[in-house]
């Protein structure tokens, strides 16, 4: 196939658990043949290239040459893409079936339409993917939602793990920000971004892919440093987008019961790099805090 007709930019990211990744590869391969299939190797002590080549000649692969993260690797791997859509598919997901191309559909009917989160089954049943974000003690916080069957419905962000994006609007928002690396919050700052410059952003109840969420994350890092990181990220992504003075003003006054917490400081080192990519987002925006949360109202 050219590749300039591709359809779909499948961007897969890896890091370490090789043996795991070809696996899933392997079960989901058959329903990507037609799709430019991108594997980022975040992991520069381990080269897969020439590995992953062996198997799949038509795959591009990146070997990063130092740990870049979760987002900065799909930024280079959306360097290489020549797709119009990009389908963000982390190494522990699995795909059934070939639904996921009835989205493209969504997306030639709304011009606006930005990215499509889709249904995540969970290794205990559970279904995910669904999910709203809500302001509370100075903070917006994030959740997962209860959702309609038969329609798609608004969601508040498009999880990076399993989701379909439109490549010149992620493009256009400058993509995911190293501010947030390794992890966390990345894809929530690039979906709230696309909210405020006047996209949307829906879930397909649809297309149900198998999703073990953290396994990467739980196997490498210790539980401590995960809480620190989300807690510095979830600073860092209010500090950065949020320009309500209501909000600001609630969350100074709550601002004290963050400051011994792991990971205010981390969040507070980050400012001078936060400064400049606030101003830049700030050109971009078109709606309110406000407007966006209340599509969110339980």
């Amino acid at each position: 196939m050219n590749k300039n007709l591709f359809q779909f930019s499948v961007i897969i990211p890896v890091y370490k658990n090789y043996q795991f990744f070809l696996k899933n590869l392997k079960r989901n391969y058959r329903f990507l043949s037609d799709c430019q299939l991108i594997v980022v190797n975040d992991y520069p002590a381990v080269k897969i290239r020439k590995m992953i080549l062996h198997i799949y000649p038509s795959i591009t692969v990146i070997d990063n040459e130092r740990n870049l993260g979760f987002g900065e690797s799909i930024n280079q791997g959306v360097k290489m893409a020549k797709g119009k859509y990009l389908f963000l598919l982390n190494s522990d997901v699995i795909i059934q079936d070939f639904s996921f191309k009835k989205i493209i559909d969504l997306f030639r009917k709304n011009t606006r339409l930005f990215a499509v989160s889709l249904i995540q089954k969970e290794k205990n049943g559970k279904t995910v993917g669904a999910n709203r974000g809500f302001f509370k003690d100075g903070l917006i916080y994030h959740q997962s939602r209860i959702f309609d069957q038969d329609k798609p419905s608004f969601n508040f962000w498009a999880e990076g793990g399993s989701t379909i994006l439109r490549k010149d609007i992620f493009e256009r928002l400058g993509g995911f920000d190293d501010l947030f690396s390794p992890f966390y919050w990345e894809d929530v700052d690039l979906s709230y971004r696309a909210w405020k410059a006047g996209y949307e952003i829906i879930f397909d109840p649809r297309v149900v892919v198998i999703h073990h969420h953290e396994t990467t994350i739980s196997r490498y890092f210790k539980k401590d440093t995960v809480r620190k990181i989300a807690l510095r990220n979830q600073l860092l992504f209010f500090w950065k987008n949020v320009t309500d003075s209501s909000l600001w003003k609630n969350h100074f006054f709550h601002l004290l019961g963050y400051i011994n917490q792991p990971g205010f400081f981390e969040a507070f080192f980050r400012l001078h790099k936060l400064i400049s990519r606030r101003n830049k987002v700030l050109k971009l925006f078109k709606k309110t805090d406000k407007e966006i949360l209340d599509l969110f109202q339980s």
